[in-house]
């Protein structure tokens, strides 16, 4: 099976590749399709995707290792970019369409062009598409793949009513009334789907509260090999690479946007440093990352590092620290969490969302209550003096029992065939 390194160097181009394009896919002449023998083809198509973002983006890249050693498949990317493009590999196509970046909120892109789509999605003409955001790409869809009779499948991978209120039980008025909204305008979307996937049972419940029936449950998976216990043993000289101490070091590893509840962890941080010596390791981009960086000031517990993009140095880096603290309790799954728990690196979790579910599953962490910054000192404290390698092991034996990348998807194609013979 070609890896997501080998796939990736064909078919993923960054926005600085993407400046020398002068592709037009509003004008250009389609390649012919790939496998046209292929029993199942797929087109996955987002917003959610950009040079330095993290769960989705890997989703996608191991999705497209999958199909391509698969030769009964085959998958059409269609992503965001800073121009338009057109990479292929065994199997997979992307098409990189031009959009404008989305406010503060880099490096996502808006998913504008209904004509390009349209061309893409009748030359192609995929036997399913897979929705991966809730915005305008579900819209786009509908206008794209009129009257061709293809059933649409979204892919829940943001929860994105409680980013505007997540704690509805105890937001004010108006904060109540943006998040009922959010659910008034998901079920307005599912009229347009077949079905949709999720992660874990915390955001099935909220759909289903919701009134949104037609849900699956399928966890997202790790790169068991890359995401090993093994690389601790080079702890030592990863530490020195990126400059953190010999004690003990905590990690967030993601995006640094309001949503991951950072200030929950920033200010619970100074008391951990206190009882612990433990320092923080952020390692990621985003909106918040200039804000976080003045806030902390000279605090010598914090040390921002930048985002990883190369796997086997990311990989190293989650082995090397002694827990990673995931504070959102709205994660739809947590991707960097499950790969620290392979990893054989304990989390420390809230105790509401995704990630939380893993955490129970596993024993490969503990819990602290939502939103509490004194509760995740209290827990961050309690964790990172307990026996960590025992913790940690366990973290490792659920991930190598129950999310492997190839199961995942085994069962995310199964679906697919069963709506398309639907």
């Amino acid at each position: 099976m070609p890896t997501p390194a080998e796939v990736q160097h064909t078919l993923f181009l960054s926005d600085a590749q993407l400046t020398a394009s002068h592709t037009d896919l509003s004008t250009l002449t389609l390649p012919p399709t790939l496998r046209p023998g292929a029993r199942l083809s797929v087109l996955d198509i987002t917003e959610f995707y950009g040079d330095t973002t993290g769960g989705i983006r890997t989703y996608l890249r191991e999705k497209t290792a999958y199909v391509a050693a698969r030769e009964q498949y085959r998958e059409v990317l269609v992503l965001p970019g800073r121009s338009d493009a057109v990479t292929e590999s065994d199997g997979v196509r992307c098409y990189r369409v031009r959009g404008p970046k989305v406010p503060k909120q880099d490096p996502y892109r808006f998913m504008l062009a209904i004509r390009k789509n349209r061309r893409i999605t009748v030359h192609e003409h995929p036997d399913i598409i897979e929705v991966g955001s809730p915005g305008f790409v579900p819209w786009i869809v509908r206008l794209a793949a009129r009257g061709l009779n293809i059933p649409v499948v979204a892919f829940y991978h943001s929860n994105f009513p409680r980013v505007f209120s997540p704690f509805p039980e105890t937001s004010n008025a108006f904060r109540r009334g943006l998040f009922h909204t959010a659910w008034e305008y998901a079920r307005i979307l599912d009229k347009s789907f077949a079905h949709t996937i999720v992660c874990s049972e915390f955001v099935a419940n909220d759909l289903r509260t919701a009134g949104i029936e037609r849900v699956t449950r399928i966890p997202l998976g790790v790169d068991l090999a890359l995401y090993h216990p093994s690389r601790r043993a080079q702890r030592n000289e990863v530490r020195a690479r990126y400059d953190l101490p010999d004690g003990p070091v905590a990690g967030f590893v993601g995006r640094f946007a309001v949503e991951k509840e950072l200030d929950v962890l920033m200010a619970a941080w100074p008391e951990v440093y206190r009882r612990t010596g433990a320092q923080l390791a952020l390692v990621g981009d985003g909106p918040m990352r200039e804000r976080l960086i003045a806030q902390s000031g000279d605090a010598p517990w914090a040390r921002f590092l930048p985002y990883e993009g190369k796997r086997e140095r990311l990989a190293d880096l989650i082995a090397a620290l002694d827990i990673i603290v995931a504070p959102s309790s709205n994660e739809t799954f947590g991707l960097a969490a499950l790969e620290a728990l392979s990893s054989g690196t304990p989390v420390l979790s809230a105790n509401r969302g995704g990630i939380s579910e893993q955490v129970i599953a596993s024993g490969g962490g503990m819990l602290f209550e939502s939103g509490n910054s004194g509760s995740l000192a209290e827990m961050a404290v309690t964790l990172l003096g307990g026996d960590l390698a025992t913790v940690g092991a366990k973290g490792r034996r659920h991930a190598e029992n129950n999310h492997s990348w190839n199961s995942v998807f085994d069962r995310i194609f199964a679906l697919y065939e069963s709506i398309v013979r639907g």
